[in-house]
């Protein structure tokens, strides 16, 4: 199965959502609260509009956190499906300092099958497919091949050209002597602290690299840091185009407890605790 159309959707969808987040993002903007006090901004709703406009073109189920009511009796039987985050780290968002990002990813079968994470305050795109590898991008020379008015390739012609101006990852494939830990920026844990303790009794030389929303996944991907515990909760659509673009990279990211690869659409969109590591 080509997964061509899939990707050069996602990939757009991002751009586009990530321009409606953007304007937000330079604005005096507002901030209200959940009901489980996670902030919420105009932002969020605008690029959640964005990204199921275009999707629906697939006619293909959507599962997201700002559309996330579809209750399991009706979703346990969704093969395929796209599980997406139209503002991944709301956190770093409201503090201005760039790490947020638009996730979207396709499940099929409970399992990440292609993964699109676009930071938009920094114009870089990574993306991932089963069969065709994980890739890092800056957006400028993207615009131009995405331009109908001036492109007319076929969708696999297409994404050859894309990837040809692409970093294949992970971008620094040989280890570092340092053994090097990335962590979250805004939501770090107790059990996280001790786990870096943990490593650092271990290995001796240990870095921390702190980093917000989706771009942790990214850092392991292209081989700047060899593990990222999430020893904390996250829900689906905060891991799946990670998931994607790390396993593609050539990493894993494993449930904490059972050593198994993190499932999706489950009935509890909660994850378990886990790990992403690079290959070594």
């Amino acid at each position: 199965m080509s997964y061509a159309p899939y990707i050069l959707k996602a990939i757009q969808t991002s751009l586009e959502a990530g321009s409606a987040i953007l304007d937000v993002y330079r604005s005096e903007f507002a901030v209200e609260y959940k009901t489980d006090r996670s902030p919420l901004t105009l932002a969020d709703r605008r690029s959640h509009e964005v990204i199921v406009e275009h999707l629906n073109d697939f006619n293909i189920p959507i599962l997201s956190e700002e559309g996330k009511g579809t209750a399991y009796e009706q979703r346990k039987n969704w093969n395929q499906l796209w599980v997406v985050d139209p503002l991944d780290g709301t956190k770093e968002f409201i503090k201005r300092n760039g790490e947020f990002t638009v996730n979207i990813a396709l499940i099929e079968k409970n399992k990440p099958v292609l993964g699109v994470i676009f930071v938009p305050d920094k114009e870089t795109l990574y993306f991932a497919a089963a069969g065709l590898g994980a890739y890092k991008l800056e957006t400028e020379p993207l615009l131009e091949f995405l331009d109908p008015k001036h492109n007319t390739k076929k969708e696999d012609e297409l994404v050859e050209k894309i990837i040809a101006h692409a970093a294949r990852l992970p971008v620094q494939p040989s280890p570092s002597p340092i053994f090097t830990i990335v962590g979250s920026r805004s939501h770090s844990t107790p059990e996280l602290q001790a786990y870096v303790e943990e490593k650092r009794r271990e290995y001796k030389d240990v870095d921390f690299i702190a980093a917000g929303s989706s771009l942790k996944f990214c850092v392991v991907a292209e081989g700047r840091a060899d593990i990222y515990p999430r020893l904390g909760p996250t829900m689906e659509w905060d891991t799946a185009a990670g998931q994607a673009i790390a396993e593609n990279a050539g990493g894993k990211v494993l449930r904490y407890d059972t050593q198994e690869p993190l499932t999706y659409n489950k009935e509890d969109l909660y994850n378990p605790w886990f790990i992403v590591s690079r290959e070594v």
